[in-house]
């Protein structure tokens, strides 16, 4: 499945956003033990939960009463895949530097 990537980054550019999907890659949590652990309104949070949900990094499952929220890392997958091409890229420049400055 191809994600949007530059929602993906859109949506990481948040540091509330990139401290929600820390908080969910230890474990699965509802909006109250979310916004608990923010000095932000639940409904801010609630804001930034859906935009994690539009984007797919996290997925919303019901329990009761009780929405609960958890990571999908498939975006984050192709985000690493598409910085993975640029660490190459700059390898392999900083390795002809170095073979240049050698021959010198």
């Amino acid at each position: 499945m191809a994600y949007k990537i530059d929602d993906v980054f859109s949506a990481l550019a948040d540091t509330n956003r990139r401290q929600i999907l820390m908080m969910l890659s230890i474990n699965t949590l509802n909006v109250n033990s979310i916004a608990g652990k923010f000095k932000i309104s639940r409904p801010a949070i609630s804001k930034h939960l859906k935009i994690l949900v539009n984007t797919k990094l996290v997925t919303r499952g019901q329990r009761g009463r009780k929405r609960y929220y958890k990571i999908n890392v498939e975006p984050l997958n192709e985000v690493r895949d598409w910085l993975n091409f640029y660490d190459k890229f700059w390898d392999k420049k900083l390795k002809q530097l170095k073979n240049y400055m050698e021959e010198l």
